[in-house]
């Protein structure tokens, strides 16, 4: 099974990245983590570039997303909303064949960041995303100074990740079966 990531952050040291990264450490056997690392190449959104032949960027992406199982998801809040990147990436996958109907699990690393995952929530219901509620965690790493290792390592937060993926993955092999 492979899972797709992707972290609306840009920054080097972002938690929502390092937890995207944990979670492949923590993934069950038999998954497969990929993180998509393209984001900041895809151009701004534009319909007119929207055809057959996209950007190399936003071709990338869609490959991506169209070989994969499932799509994993972390982002940050920035001014009570989605980051601009993320949505910028979203609305790239909207009119693609590749996204409609593919799961989806999100990560939230702040209990605070409450109006960008239901803003984020809407968005993907109104792309045709199958939520993976039961897959969905919100971690506390506000604050932290958190990488990939340290997430993996701390019980708490590596049990919240372990059973988010190992319940993601269930889902996946549901819709799957259900296909």
């Amino acid at each position: 099974m492979k899972i797709a990531a992707i972290s609306g952050s840009l920054r080097a040291g972002s938690g929502n990245t390092a937890v995207l990264r944990a979670a492949a450490r923590l993934a069950p056997a038999g998954v497969e983590v990929i993180l998509f690392e393209g984001i900041a190449e895809l151009p701004f959104f534009n319909p007119d570039l929207d055809g057959d032949d996209v950007p190399a960027p936003v071709g990338a992406m869609r490959h991506l997303i169209g070989s994969v199982d499932g799509l994993l998801i972390s982002s940050p809040e920035y001014a009570r909303g989605v980051a601009g990147v993320l949505k910028n990436a979203l609305d790239w996958l909207v009119g693609s064949h590749e996204f409609p109907d593919k799961p989806v699990a999100l990560i939230n690393t702040s209990p605070r960041a409450t109006h960008a995952l239901a803003a984020l929530t809407l968005t993907l219901e109104t792309m045709s995303a199958r939520l993976a509620t039961e897959a969905c965690v919100t971690l506390p790493l506000l604050g932290g100074a958190w990488d990939e290792h340290s997430i993996a390592a701390d019980p708490a937060l590596a049990e919240q990740l372990r059973l988010a993926m190992e319940r993601f993955a269930a889902f996946i092999a549901t819709k799957q079966a259900e296909a």
